[in-house]
């Protein structure tokens, strides 16, 4: 057996749905409790693979996420998109009329905003990962709290389920990336998405320019996310995906577009699991 995943979270956890998933589901894991810790994990080759998200279908882009990639030299091999679905979950025997606070992550908190408006008596208190409040519910028999968790972690810790699906907008999908430290395939077969880091400095159709090659070179532009450069004012860093049928065509934009832009770096390629 090979070294474990690192994943953000405890057993339980949407990373931990993602590592079942995507290698498979008596898949080892190191659970972390911080994505920098995560990140140490690969660095000191304690394992050879990640599980990190990387947006949200709801909330948007997890900005660090990207900078911990890029900041680190490490390489995006994969992707899986979850479907995150929020229960409510407690010790068996109460209502949700006896729950006085909910705690979970503020991710979670924050998407299932709507559904405590019913219930002004609950306090919502964040904390540092979904799953491991349900664990801590179970371990120490603590009544009055509930989490906001996947329905596996109450499965795993068993809980009771107090409500399913509390998230606001039903459709909640979360993208999750799969880093390793370097990106050592040899067969582009397969490969028809990529991840991309360029710098532009802030003139009129720096940016415009760049979108036109990819346009011609017959690649679809699926994200695109801005930073600024905080050494440098008035200069960005763009984070940008891509899809493509055929890796010629994106491999002729590569070499234009490291021509045409600034600290032009390639993030990760690999298989759009979208499609």
């Amino acid at each position: 057996m090979g070294k474990p995943i690192a994943i953000q979270g405890i057993k339980g956890s949407f990373h931990h749905e993602v590592v079942q998933h995507y290698f498979n589901v008596e898949a080892n894991v190191v659970e972390c409790m911080s994505f920098d810790s995560v990140i140490d994990t690969l660095l000191n080759n304690q394992s050879d693979d990640i599980v990190m998200a990387l947006e949200n279908s709801i909330a948007g882009s997890i900005i660090p996420n990207y900078a911990l990639i890029d900041n680190h030299n490490l390489s995006i091999v994969g992707e899986c998109y979850l479907d995150i679905q929020h229960s409510l979950m407690a010790l068996k025997n109460q209502t949700i009329e006896e729950i006085l606070e909910v705690h979970s992550h503020p991710m979670a908190l924050l998407q299932c905003k709507v559904f405590f408006r019913e219930y002004p008596h609950i306090k919502l208190v964040e904390a540092k990962d979904t799953a491991d409040v349900a664990k801590q519910i179970s371990e120490q028999n603590i009544k009055g709290i509930a989490a906001i968790a996947s329905k596996n972690a109450a499965r795993l810790y068993g809980l009771h389920v107090l409500a399913e699906s509390i998230q606001t907008i039903t459709h909640n999908e979360t993208r999750f990336v799969i880093v390793r430290r370097e990106n050592n395939h040899t067969d582009n077969n397969g490969i028809n998405k990529a991840s991309l880091k360029f710098e532009l400095d802030h003139k009129r159709g720096s940016l415009a320019a760049i979108l036109n090659v990819l346009s011609d070179c017959k690649l679809n532009l699926t994200k695109i996310q801005s930073l600024p450069k905080i050494d440098t004012p008035w200069k960005y860093a763009f984070f940008v995906d891509v899809t493509f049928i055929d890796y010629k065509d994106y491999e002729k934009a590569k070499s234009i577009m490291g021509l045409m832009a600034e600290n032009f770096k390639i993030l990760g390629e690999y298989k759009n699991a979208k499609l």
